[in-house]
This record gives C-alpha cells, sequence and structure tokens, in this order.
C-alpha cells in the first residue's frame, strides 16, 4: 500500500472551495474511517490568518473529469488509435490506462470517469480504491453498444469476431448485458443514442439500438442504482437520451435552442468535449478525410448554440474524451479554459464546470469538487486564483496535487 509522508493541515491559504472564495483559511484532513489510510477527508475548514508561506498561491478542488478512455498507447505514438488495444494484451493496457491517468493526475484531476471501461479499467479502479497504486479515483462505465453500433464500430471489420467487445441486440440482451458490466465492478453504464466521429466506418446520424432496446438499458441501470450516460452528437440523438430519462448527455454537437431548453428542465448535465472535435475537424490530430469532413460539419454552428445554451442554463460540465491520442491527459485545463472562451463564462463558473458541476454530473457532489467538511482531502495548491483569472488554470502553474489526503504531486511549501 502507498503512503507518502504529508502535513494534514495548511493554515492560512487562500481558498476557493468549489462554490466561491473563502479567503484565507485553515484547512486540515484525516482518516475518513479509522485505521483505514487509503482516504481522508477533509476536517476543518476555517477561517485565519494569511500566511507568508503560501503568498501568491491558492487551494482549489481536484478537478473532476467526467469523460476520459484511458485505454490507449500512453507511449507517445501517433498512430494506431484502432489497431493498438487489439494488438495490446490486457495485462500491458492497464499499465498504460495508470500511465494515463497519473498524467491526469499531475495536472490537478484527482477524479476520473471512463466511459468506455471493461475488466481493465474495473481492475484499475479496484487497485486505485485499495491504495496500491497512486491515481486519480476512477469511475468505470461498462458500455451497451449494438452489433454495427457506435461502440462496435471502433474494430476493424477484418478482425475476428472473437476479439470484439460484448454487443447486445434485442431487450432481454440489453439488460443482460447491464447486469455482466454491474457484476464485474461498473460503476455506471454508457448507451449511444447516435453515431461517432473516430469509429470507423460510422455516421453520427445512425440510430443506435430501439427506443424499447433503450428504455431496457436505463431501466435496468437505474435498477441497479448506475447512472447512464449517453453519446448523443445529433439532435435525434438529444432527443432519443431525453425521452429515455438518461443522467447525462455526452457531446450533444448539434444542441439547439429547443433541446436546449428540454436539458434545463430535466436537469441533465453536458460534457461538451470541445478540444476533440476541435482537433478532428481540423485535421490537427491523425484522422481520415471522412472523419475531419464529417466533424467540421458538426462543429460548424456549435459554438454559438453553445454559447446560446448556456445562457439559458445548460450545465455544460468538464468532460475531455482524452484518449492520448487525440487529447492528452492533462489537457483538462486547457478544456475549461475552451469552454469559458465558447459560452462567454466568467472564470468562477469555469471553474465550477470542473469541480463542482462536475462532482455533482457523476453523483457525487457531497464528496468530490468541494473543501468542506467530510469531503475527500482532494486539492490543487496553485498560483494565482483561477476563480479570478482563468489563466491560472494552467498545469504549469500548479504547485501540488492532494489527492485522498496525499501529495501526489508537486510539493508544498516548506513551513
Amino acid at each position: 500500500m502507498l503512503h507518502h509522508a504529508s502535513p494534514t493541515s495548511l493554515a492560512g491559504v487562500d481558498v476557493w472551495d468549489g462554490h466561491g472564495a473563502l479567503g484565507p483559511s485553515t484547512v486540515s484532513w484525516g482518516p475518513a474511517r479509522p485505521g483505514i489510510a487509503t482516504d481522508a477527508v477533509v476536517t476543518e475548514v476555517e477561517p485565519a490568518e494569511p500566511s507568508a508561506r503560501f503568498e501568491g498561491l491558492s487551494l482549489v478542488p481536484g478537478l473532476v473529469d467526467t469523460h476520459v478512455h484511458l485505454i490507449g498507447n500512453a507511449g507517445g505514438a501517433s498512430s494506431g488509435f484502432l489497431t493498438w488495444p487489439l494488438v495490446t494484451p490486457p495485462t500491458e493496457q492497464v499499465l498504460h490506462g495508470l500511465a494515463h491517468a497519473r498524467r491526469a493526475l499531475a495536472g490537478g484531476v484527482t477524479t476520473l470517469r471512463d466511459l468506455s471501461a471493461d475488466e481493465v479499467q474495473f481492475s484499475l479502479a479496484r487497485a486505485v480504491e485499495a491504495g496500491l497504486v497512486e491515481a486519480p479515483r476512477i469511475l468505470a462505465h461498462g458500455m451497451v453498444s449494438m452489433t454495427g453500433g457506435h461502440g462496435d464500430m471502433f474494430v476493424p471489420p477484418g478482425v475476428d469476431p472473437r476479439l470484439r467487445k460484448p454487443t447486445a441486440d434485442g431487450v432481454d440482451a440489453c439488460r443482460a448485458l447491464v447486469r455482466t458490466h454491474a457484476r464485474a465492478g461498473a460503476t455506471g453504464i454508457k448507451i449511444a443514442t447516435s453515431g461517432g466521429l473516430l469509429s470507423e466506418g460510422d455516421a453520427p446520424s445512425w440510430r443506435n439500438h430501439t427506443s424499447a432496446e433503450i428504455d431496457a438499458i436505463v431501466d435496468e441501470a437505474h435498477a441497479l442504482g448506475l447512472l447512464v450516460a449517453a453519446h448523443a452528437h445529433t439532435a435525434e440523438g438529444i432527443r432519443v437520451a431525453l425521452r429515455a430519462g438518461v443522467d447525462s448527455i455526452e457531446h450533444a454537437t448539434q444542441l439547439d435552442g429547443d433541446l436546449a431548453r428540454q436539458v434545463v428542465a430535466a436537469g441533465l448535465p453536458i460534457a461538451p468535449t470541445l478540444l476533440i472535435n476541435d482537433a478532428i475537424a481540423e485535421g490537427s490530430v491523425p484522422v481520415s478525410a471522412e472523419q475531419r469532413e464529417t466533424a467540421a460539419a458538426l462543429v460548424a454552428t456549435r459554438d454559438p448554440a453553445f454559447r446560446a445554451a448556456a445562457e439559458v442554463g445548460v450545465d455544460f460540465v468538464l468532460g475531455t474524451d482524452a484518449n492520448g491520442f487525440h487529447v492528452a491527459f492533462g489537457d483538462q485545463m486547457r478544456e475549461l479554459r475552451r469552454m469559458g472562451d465558447v459560452f462567454g463564462w466568467s472564470p468562477e463558473r469555469v471553474l465550477r464546470a470542473g469541480t463542482s458541476r462536475a462532482a455533482a454530473a457523476i453523483g457525487r457532489s457531497t464528496q468530490l469538487g468541494r473543501v468542506a467538511v467530510g469531503a475527500a482531502a482532494d486539492f490543487v495548491l496553485l498560483r494565482g486564483r483561477p476563480w479570478e483569472d482563468a489563466a491560472a488554470l494552467d498545469p504549469d502553474a500548479i504547485v501540488a496535487v492532494v489527492a485522498r489526503g496525499r501529495v501526489v504531486a508537486g510539493a508544498l511549501p516548506a513551513a
């Protein structure tokens, strides 16, 4: 089990608590349960005199990325996005996933939600929870895809069908796959209500599953206490997700005014994944001409529509779709700054999207994304005040990252 000597109290540091600025405060933390050293919670947040030790620094909650894909080549390769998982054994994949997770941790991200998980991510999540490896906490959602659906189309057609990820066709099979994921350790379920961009031979306009199948997936997941995240690029995909009663929408690239109002009424968060769709549309990452053209058409009207949606109250939260190929683990702060530019947000609203609002989107609002008594001891100490100037949201400004009460990146200033 990993243990690092770490202070358990910071006195006189400037604190932003996930909602607003507290000013100079003393923040203390300790074990969540006696004798359990793998986690820690905040035990005190009280006003204090400012300390010269923290001059020019501030403390904010650890970031929460609600949409990532941990399994991919972490060795810096720019090609092989589709083929690498097919030629790399799971025992090796988990090490690459850990490398990605640790890069995110160094960038101030203390919680990751993987939205296409299987036994590799489930195993990694358990190892993190047991304190065996140092990484952000990992929430792993199992994918329920149909044959020929968005999830299934990441495997090239010439590959032996026995190497494909499980799919579900028909109501009973959909329920069974949800149960299988739950038994394996999933903390949620991912579905697709439209096609996608990076899946080979796919098209955003394709229907994925019938209404009866989607209803069965959502019903079964909710019966097992699992949240459902819906991948949806198109307006029709968003409508299907809304009607089905999912818990979050991923991408929502063709969100329009009427749908935005429905999303607000339903109280659904959206992870807009701006950087990856920008990169695909611009061709600044390795993609096919067809993928670039499809993405460019999708994002052509996205930014003004998203800004209007933000103005009517759509709850956009941090979700990068980081996979190591097209968006790096460590790009989360850059995604937040891009969100601020597109939505016309204040720096404080930007920061909430990556902390308290993102935590609420994954059902962890009392535990994560905040600096408060009883919440997880997950913090980022950095130069500047990011709630006043979003430019301070920069990995280069990070002084130290504390996760589960331990310093896991950088170092705290000497007392």
